[in-house]
């Protein structure tokens, strides 16, 4: 293979120590959490992490005395108590692991070929998680509008994560302009001689994630973090050039664009069939998934009985009881949600989430406990032409029937204000 220096002295020793870290930190963080960007290695993540998995939980109780053992790992949250020993254990193997290096290998001047295909790994996983990102912003899956529950709820009352879902998932424009932004840097980064555009691109376009993850306290400040890492890395290449153009104002020599070859033909067809064959398989496979999750979008259909409504009269047993605000029994109103929940709202503003099935064709709506499945509540059901809900059946409280009146989630200031480009006067309520 031929050599093409990309820093044209001897590397410092600081900065082999410095690049061996690196190498194993980044290598080691890809496979502990492919994060659907490796093709392939997602579907044997599980088997090697499962020794992982027994130490984290060993640490758990033996080293860092947990008061309670550790049972939640990968799920929604990337913040987890086992993703954070994990980040540990990676952080311990890298240290150990550069230090060993550097003690048994002081003969190269550089690592200037490693270094080359570092880049190029984190360039494709970034690349590929970016075109994930991006492709389901672009079907607002991720941020999917306010429904009735959250339309309902109060500021005060609302996670950070929450107001930052809300802020995110009401205007589909916005969820264009960062899908777009995230699948444009991730092309990028794919191919060498848009790598530096793409990075710069990439770094806003992940800070910005950062902030949000942190400030709004999204649990996927670990992955995003790494990322951001990742994309610095790959600008520190080309920093100088970048101080020279943005801060000196001096003329920016050109960058060194010629890729690794082997000695053989063979070899550099098959290395440049195997890397489109890749980003094609990537490519595809991610497009099929957002394709097949459209379904789940703002334009997916939705669920019989989806919307808004508020209780006119409620009947417990025998009794009518009045709307008293004190009262924990009579609802004041249902909310029911895309994906199978259904939000009750009692007189004194107390709220139960339950899961939630309407049958159109044997009118029928089967209400129940997420905790235990055991736990089903069956009505029968009518829907009148103007909207009024009449449900008969046994609720968690007993034989019940209530008429509710549906309300229409537009004539909510939120939803029916609109965009102007002429505004007199700053309508901020």
């Amino acid at each position: 293979m031929t050599t093409t220096n990309t820093l044209a002295q001897p590397w410092s020793p600081a900065q082999k120590v410095g690049f061996r870290f690196a190498l194993l930190f980044f290598i080691l963080f890809i496979l502990c959490d492919p994060n659907g960007a490796v093709p392939l290695l997602s579907n044997y993540e599980g088997v090697y992490m499962a020794p992982v998995q027994k130490l984290v939980v060993w640490m758990g109780t033996h080293v860092f005395h947990l008061t309670k053992p550790i049972t939640a790992f990968t799920n929604g949250s990337g913040d987890t108590t086992y993703n954070w020993i994990v980040l540990l254990l990676i952080f311990i193997k890298s240290v150990v692991g550069a230090a060993i290096w550097s003690l048994i290998d002081t003969k190269p001047k550089s690592y200037d070929r490693l270094y080359y295909w570092l880049l190029v790994v984190l360039r494709f996983y970034v690349g590929f998680t970016m075109l994930g990102y991006g492709g389901y912003k672009v079907i607002k899956l991720q941020f999917p509008a306010p429904g009735p529950a959250r339309l309902l709820e109060s500021y005060g009352d609302s996670s950070p994560m929450g107001l930052a879902w809300t802020f995110m998932g009401y205007s589909k424009a916005y969820n264009y302009f960062t899908g777009i932004a995230e699948l444009t840097c991730g092309i990028l980064l794919l191919f060498r001689r848009t790598t530096l555009f793409g990075a710069v691109i990439a770094f806003t376009v992940i800070a910005n994630i950062v902030a949000i993850n942190y400030c709004f306290d999204v649990p996927v400040k670990i992955v995003s973090s790494a990322l951001l890492l990742m994309v610095i890395f790959i600008l520190l290449k080309d920093l100088n050039r970048i101080i020279k153009f943005f801060f000196l104002n001096q003329t920016a020599e050109p960058a060194v664009l010629t890729p690794r070859r082997f000695q053989k033909r063979w070899k550099n067809i098959s290395l440049t069939v195997t890397k489109y064959l890749l980003i094609a398989y990537t490519v595809f496979s991610i497009g099929g998934n957002v394709i097949s999750n459209m379904k789940y979008g703002d334009d997916a259909k939705h669920p019989v009985l989806y919307g808004l409504f508020n209780t006119q009269t409620f009947i417990q047993g025998k009794d009518t009881l009045p709307p008293l605000t004190t009262d924990t029994t009579r609802w004041k109103r249902i909310s029911i949600n895309s994906f199978g929940s259904v939000r009750i709202t009692t007189m004194n503003d107390s709220t139960r989430n339950y899961s939630f099935k309407a049958d159109s064709v044997k009118k029928q709506i089967i209400i129940g406990s997420f905790k235990d499945t055991t736990r089903k509540y069956t009505f029968a059901y009518t829907l009148s032409k103007d909207s009024i809900l009449n449900m008969t059946g046994k609720g968690p409280n007993g034989d019940m029937s209530a008429t509710l009146k549906r309300f229409d989630e537009k004539k909510f200031l939120l939803m029916r204000r609109g965009f102007h480009l002429i505004n007199e006067s700053p309508f901020n309520k």
